[in-house]
């Protein structure tokens, strides 16, 4: 296993579809794609038991992202306060991922490997996320997310750089805001696409682009653009109009994860552009695991539980969203993100931290 990726990102053979997203032309538009896909209707993109739920397709993990894509319409439209990365969490346009990052929490909640759900209603989408700005009038007081505009994550649920890939719904979303000057996107991203770079987005989307250490990556980020690619994307997409922030994110605590994540942030620093520095901010999110997808990543790539699952450093802790997760122990944790604060002042001192946790 190692980060670059072994097999195409994407080689649909099988298009799961609701009847709905059939109907609408965005759905056309997906299946235009892959001509030569078989098409197997489904009554709900959620309940899917060749792709979701079934304990045999953990043999079956990479070649389900790879081969499959299902098609839906999203049907509960809420855009929810967040003020973390991001003011709001817009509906999502997409679920799922066709990378293999071991950590993910996207497989959690709808089970197994989790191929790409795209959902074809992206006018109601976007007309939604229109209206919820307008609600919201201009921003008055600044805050960690963004001192003037109202910051949208758009990608909650999946890696809008490889939606790209599969419809226009990326881009749709991307040019209302491009057109919106209260607000801006934002989506997290491990995958290098420079299709984006010709959308001219005017300074309205922020892409964050997701690092860690070298060698942590090749054994944690199954299918995604290297880490050298993703530094070197920045300097390009920040030229194309793009605000470009970073993901210190996950970070996972390795025997030598101070000297790999100092090098790492040499690197950076190194490499991006005296423009790049000048907008440059990150986050940064200590990893977060939880036990079912220990247990199923065992099943598929043990090798990364030997860095994910460790027990001696970890507590259970329940989050926001009521799941029981498990997180490096509390008294421990306050330390970590102090230190790494540190690490980022003295290697990478033009990147403001938003926020660690």
């Amino acid at each position: 296993m190692t980060e670059a990726r072994t097999r195409p990102m994407l080689d649909v053979k099988r298009i799961y579809a609701e009847d709905a997203a059939l109907q609408l032309p965005r759905g056309q538009e997906v299946v235009g794609r892959w001509p030569e896909a078989e098409i197997v209707p489904v009554a709900s993109h959620w309940n899917i038991p060749e792709v979701h739920g079934d304990e045999r397709n953990v043999q079956r993990w990479v070649r389900i992202k790879t081969e499959a894509l299902v098609l839906g319409v999203k049907k509960s439209l809420v855009t929810r306060p967040n003020g973390r990365s991001a003011d709001f969490i817009a509906p999502s346009t997409a679920n799922g991922c066709a990378m293999a990052c071991a950590y993910c929490y996207v497989p959690r909640r709808k089970g197994y490997s989790n191929p790409v759900t795209v959902f074809a209603n992206i006018e109601q989408i976007t007309k939604h996320v229109a209206r919820n700005i307008a609600k919201q009038g201009p921003k008055t007081e600044p805050n960690q997310c963004d001192p003037e505009a109202w910051v949208y994550d758009i990608g909650e649920n999946s890696d809008c750089s490889v939606d790209a890939m599969i419809s226009d719904n990326v881009r749709d979303l991307c040019d209302l805001f491009r057109m919106t000057p209260t607000a801006k996107a934002s989506f997290a991203t491990k995958y290098v696409n420079r299709d984006l770079l010709d959308w001219d987005p005017l300074g309205r989307s922020r892409i964050r682009f997701s690092l860690m250490p070298h060698e942590t990556a090749k054994v944690t980020d199954i299918r995604t653009s290297p880490i050298a690619e993703r530094i070197a994307a920045v300097n390009d997409f920040v030229d194309a109009g793009y605000e470009v922030h970073l993901n210190f994110s996950p970070v996972i605590l390795t025997p030598t994860w101070e000297a790999d994540w100092a090098e790492l942030l040499r690197q950076v620093d190194d490499v991006l552009s005296p423009a790049a520095k000048a907008q440059l901010a990150a986050e940064v999110i200590f990893l977060t695991h939880n036990q079912p997808l220990h247990e199923v990543n065992l099943g598929w790539h043990p090798k990364a539980e030997d860095l994910l699952w460790r027990p001696d450093l970890q507590e259970q802790k329940v989050s926001q969203n009521g799941a029981v997760n498990v997180r490096y122990r509390s008294g421990m944790k306050g330390q970590l993100v102090e230190r790494f604060r540190e690490l980022v002042a003295e290697h990478l001192p033009s990147c403001t931290i938003r926020y660690a946790f």
